[in-house]
């Protein structure tokens, strides 16, 4: 029988998915080898619109019209909105799973990387070709213009939905210089390129697009 890999649901009925230390070769640079040194759980989805109002008590999104729009993704927040996000978990106290305890944050880049790539050394989790994005992601184009519901398209190898498009995580890292922070995956309007693992946009902290959300992180203390 395959290995069942550790998992939890939130009180929103969210997975998180382990993701076990390890290494991956960084981009273009066979001897460039990226450290995960800590076991951390992966949200399976990006936060939903539902689950950010539960919390927040607001719906910033744009694309937030019609039944199904809860199951779409959060965007339009910026990387202190995230922030704030997670602090606000953090203090609700659901931060007990496993019978361990831990705290909610987002992903870093290198662990966003590490699991959209799944251990593959390939452009994409899937492969190198440019066809087969449209089974796992909504880019410019096949989305027709607007976000869908989380986890509609194919999950990678480790069971992660919609790292390629739909709207583009904020990572966790701190501003640089420039008070610019990473956002990975790409999104509903950009196109294919975006979608890559490596591909990251530097966005000020303070912006706030349609076409960035985030995902969660649940780390172990």
């Amino acid at each position: 029988m395959p290995k069942l890999t550790p998992r939890f649901a939130d009180q929103f009925d969210g997975i998180y998915i382990l993701c076990e230390p390890g290494t991956f070769t960084g981009k273009d640079n066979s001897e460039n080898i990226i450290d995960i040194s800590e076991p951390f759980f992966l949200g399976e989805k990006p936060v939903t619109q539902i689950f950010w109002q539960s919390i927040m008590q607001s719906n910033p999104s744009k694309f937030h019209q019609g039944f199904e729009s809860a199951l779409r993704p959060v965007e339009s927040i910026s990387w202190h909105d995230a922030q704030m996000f997670c602090e606000q978990l953090n203090l609700r106290g659901d931060t007990h799973h496993l019978g361990l305890d831990g705290h909610w944050r987002l992903p870093t880049l290198d662990e966003w990387v590490y699991a959209a790539l799944c251990g593959n050394e390939t452009t994409w989790h899937f492969g190198d070709i440019e066809k087969d994005l449209d089974n796992y992601g909504w880019h410019a184009g096949n989305s027709g213009a607007q976000t869908k519901q989380v986890g509609m398209k194919k999950p990678n190898d480790w069971g992660f939905f919609d790292m390629h498009g739909l709207v583009g995580e904020w990572c966790g890292n701190q501003a640089n210089e420039s008070d610019k922070c990473p956002v990975k995956g790409g999104s509903w309007f950009t196109e294919s390129e975006s979608t890559k693992p490596f591909a990251t946009r530097w966005l000020h902290s303070d912006k706030k697009s349609d076409g960035v959300g985030l995902r969660l992180v649940w780390s172990p203390v």
